[in-house]
């Protein structure tokens, strides 16, 4: 017989104390520490618990009793239930003090070694309409708010234009506006979904795997050309000529219109082929008059000005004379390596996807830079004692690895390279500071300056330099003084 789980408990009269990790508040009750989302310091509320450990418990507000003073207006109407921009309640000034104090909570708490204050965390010009790269999903199951299951009406067209829902992978919440990007994206988005409707194609099955409309993936660049690429899920010639024709008479600000056929169990498209129906087939950024080229494969910063402001900071840090040979580790397309190539006598990037190097190599090209090397290949493969002594040994590195970190192998590699520098750039200050205490064998912290490149959620960019410590203190310990000839 099935054992009957206990109800967990409900809470009236709650103050919400502060921010927390992973973008929810915190509060407290007696000795248990509990964690929701969408709370604001100094709100009072009623908590329904969803999940208890032993030292804390996860909930959800199911009242505001009093917001606080720090409460502000969400301006998006679907705010709590798309779960993309979790502190859009949040005054912007608060949430760069929030981001701040993440960095100093993982270098205290996991790196545990010496730093010195960290910086202000340097934020956005543009808090809205700030990213330049939109994806969304067409699904014939949208997700049901609460408040529409409780209405009782019945809701047979479930078709949707919008974005998965946080948890449940085949559910897509059909978005009105989202205020992240350009108009452009919202009005280009329900002009597909509504010619879709119109002429009867189907929407995609998520769950089951099958439809005709499936993707679309929409950038828009500081320079304001427009790539639209649409992902369909089955190759019907006649239906995609129809649906991209009309996109192209109704946008004619789309610079790049492109299409992918799409028929495998996931979306994603590294390994298709794109086609090119209108225009170009990549768009184009600009940096000091630096123009980057990118394709619908390529990464590249999603808040571009804020980019801009990022790769300055790390130029900063490289502490560039124009003699140095800089090592440009998970270079990408060569953004940061074209950036401060200018400012050194030679950049050598390293990047495991071959189609961002291969952009990284066109940049290089169309800005008449002649002074970069780039190689694709794993990092923790191509980067090792052979590389090294056939480029140089680097005066200076500068890395900026996934969300994941640096595999422990290519640590070791930097260690035994000894640059004198080492700027280290981070989408995840957890993990940054894992491999900072690697680093501290060799290395002190000298400069900590977090980044916003995304207003209204919880992530932080966070930019580390570090220098070489003299030889007798390295390894955490200063070597005793060598012993004099003299008597």
């Amino acid at each position: 017989m099935a054992r009957k789980r206990k109800p967990l408990p409900e809470f009236e009269g709650i103050e919400i104390l502060d921010v927390a990790a992973e973008g929810n508040a915190l509060a407290r009750i007696d000795d248990m520490v509990v964690f929701l989302p969408f709370g604001a310091p100094g709100d009072i509320v009623d908590i329904k618990i969803e999940k208890k450990r032993r030292s804390y418990a996860m909930g959800r507000i199911t009242r505001i009793v009093r917001p606080g003073e720090m409460r502000v207006e969400a301006p998006c109407s679907h705010f709590t239930v798309c779960g993309g921009c979790r502190w859009q309640h949040l005054p912007y000034t608060f949430q760069l003090e929030a981001k701040r104090r993440q960095v100093v909570d993982a270098l205290d708490r996991i790196a545990k070694v010496p730093h010195p204050e960290v910086a202000p965390t340097l934020g956005s010009q543009e808090i809205w309409e700030y990213r330049n790269k939109m994806e969304y999903t067409f699904s014939n199951k949208c997700w049901l708010t609460l408040e529409q299951l409780r209405s009782g009406e019945e809701f047979p067209d479930r078709d949707a234009a919008g974005f998965h829902i946080p948890g449940a992978f085949d559910k897509v919440l059909d978005i009105d506006r989202c205020h992240l990007q350009d108009d452009l994206s919202n009005r280009l988005r329900k002009f597909i979904k509504a010619f879709g409707k119109q002429h009867g194609l189907t929407f995609y099955d998520l769950r089951n795997n099958e439809g005709f409309l499936r993707t679309l993936m929409v950038r828009i660049t500081s320079t304001g050309e427009v790539m639209a690429l649409m992902s369909f899920g089955e190759d019907r010639p006649d239906d995609i000529r129809a649906l991209m024709s009309a996109v192209k008479d109704e946008f004619p600000q789309i610079t790049s219109l492109l299409y992918v056929v799409n028929t495998k169990a996931n979306d994603t498209i590294g390994d298709l082929p794109v086609v090119t129906f209108a225009g170009r087939d990549y768009i184009e950024e600009e940096m000091e008059g630096l123009r980057f080229r990118i394709g619908p494969k390529s990464f590249y910063q999603t808040n571009s000005r804020q980019a801009y402001e990022l790769y300055k900071v790390a130029r900063e840090f490289a502490g560039l004379t124009g003699n140095e040979l800089v090592y440009d580790l998970y270079t990408g397309t060569g953004t940061i390596a074209n950036f401060i190539s200018r400012r050194a006598r030679k950049v050598v990037g390293i990047e495991y996807v071959p189609e961002a190097i291969a952009d990284a190599k066109i940049n290089a090209e169309v800005n008449g830079l002649d002074n970069t090397l780039f190689f694709a290949g794993d990092m923790k493969d191509v980067l090792n004692a052979a590389f090294i002594a056939e480029h140089g040994r680097p005066d200076v590195m500068i890395v900026d690895p996934p969300r994941a970190g640096m595999h422990a192998d290519v640590v070791d590699v930097i260690l035994e390279a000894e640059p004198e520098r080492i700027v280290y750039v981070s989408c995840n200050p957890a993990t940054q500071a894992r491999d900072l205490a690697l680093l501290d064998a060799k290395y002190c912290i000298t400069a900590i300056q977090p980044v916003d490149m995304f207003p209204h959620t919880q992530h932080v960019e966070n930019v580390v330099r570090l220098e070489r410590k003299p030889a007798h203190t390295q390894g955490g310990v200063e070597a005793p003084a060598a012993a004099s000839d003299e008597l």
